[in-house]
């Protein structure tokens, strides 16, 4: 089935081991919301053949993409209660641990280094912690995510720019606030409303990964892509801890391996894919602008912290200041 991508490398029926058949001991079932072609899934994938190469088809993966193994929140909620193995999962974790709000938050991170830094240094690691402890899920690998852009049909390159341009924004208070802010007239709308609202004039822009931009044939009715970055962010392959519990110290040890593995594939097929797409949406006729990212940083600083909650507000004041 084309919905069901099912990595059972080595596993199928038993790999020879010096002579001896071991038999598959266990099967993981992984969910997720991404397509096939989704660097995500292709990580995914990976991180099954990964991990029954080390485990001698002891421990196979099954990977359900298009959220065929039900949705994201259905699946953590399966993975607390030990009915689902894994799935790829980010801030949505905030509604059980609060730190899980650093992973998207707006002008927090200055660049992918920047952001690696601290996802795989202390604040990743409190994360990390406070979602095992909170979710009962264990993030084992990180994915990152094509940072958000401004679309326009004219350039932008500094918030004094924006000049109440009317901005399509998710329906969550901090990007409404952001984007107020910096000068835009947010207005919240359903992503499906969008592209139609952009050919009407009922909004003039809209803020997108570059993914997202060129999927939604956004091409066709915005001329330019100005270079916000505005949220970069990432997102975790995790493991149902009830799950975890159950492996050996050898297999948790594969696991890892297997995770830190596909973590650097996806890194590989994620960087590839941003700039196919940028070459792409040029090739479509988009121009690529150039912004101030410090001026639109800056400018949005104080609407950010206003929206984050007490727990996290002095590690997003210290991201601001690195």
């Amino acid at each position: 089935m084309k919905a069901i991508a099912r990595t059972l490398i080595a596993g199928l029926a038993g790999v020879l081991v010096t002579g001896t058949a071991l038999a598959q001991e266990m099967t993981l079932k992984l969910g997720h919301l991404a397509n096939e072609e989704n660097t995500w899934h292709k990580a995914a994938v990976k991180f099954g053949e990964e991990l029954s190469a080390l485990t001698d088809g002891r421990i196979a993966v099954e990977v359900y993409p298009n959220e065929s193994l039900g949705k994201e929140m259905d699946l953590i909620n399966g993975m607390q209660l030990g009915t689902a193995d894994m799935t790829i999962t980010g801030e949505s974790l905030q509604n059980w641990a609060p730190m899980a709000a650093l992973l998207a938050v707006p002008y927090a991170y200055k660049s992918l280094e920047h952001m690696d830094e601290v996802a795989s240094g202390e604040i990743g690691d409190q994360i990390e912690a406070q979602i095992i402890e909170k979710a009962q899920i264990r993030p084992i690998a990180y994915f990152a995510r094509g940072p958000r852009n401004l679309t326009s049909n004219r350039p932008i390159t500094s918030p004094d720019e924006l000049n109440g341009l009317k901005l399509r924004v998710p329906n969550v208070p901090l990007f409404v606030d952001v984007w107020g802010a910096l000068g835009a007239q947010p207005t919240p709308m359903a992503f499906s409303e969008v592209f139609t609202s952009l050919q009407n004039g009922t909004i003039d822009g809209q803020e997108n990964p570059l993914a997202l931009i060129y999927s939604a044939n956004f091409y066709e009715v915005q001329s330019h892509v100005n270079l916000t970055e505005h949220v970069r962010s990432w997102i975790y392959l995790t493991i149902s801890e009830m799950t975890w519990n159950k492996l050996s110290d050898e297999d948790k040890e594969a696991v890892m391996e297997a995770a830190s593995r596909a973590q650097e594939y996806e890194r590989e097929l994620f960087l590839e894919d941003e700039q196919r797409l940028a070459n792409v949406l040029k090739e479509k006729g988009m121009t690529f602008v150039e912004v101030d990212t410090d001026a639109f940083a800056s400018k949005a600083k104080d609407a950010v912290l206003a929206n984050v909650n007490d727990e996290i507000r002095p590690i997003v004041e210290r991201l601001f200041a690195d």
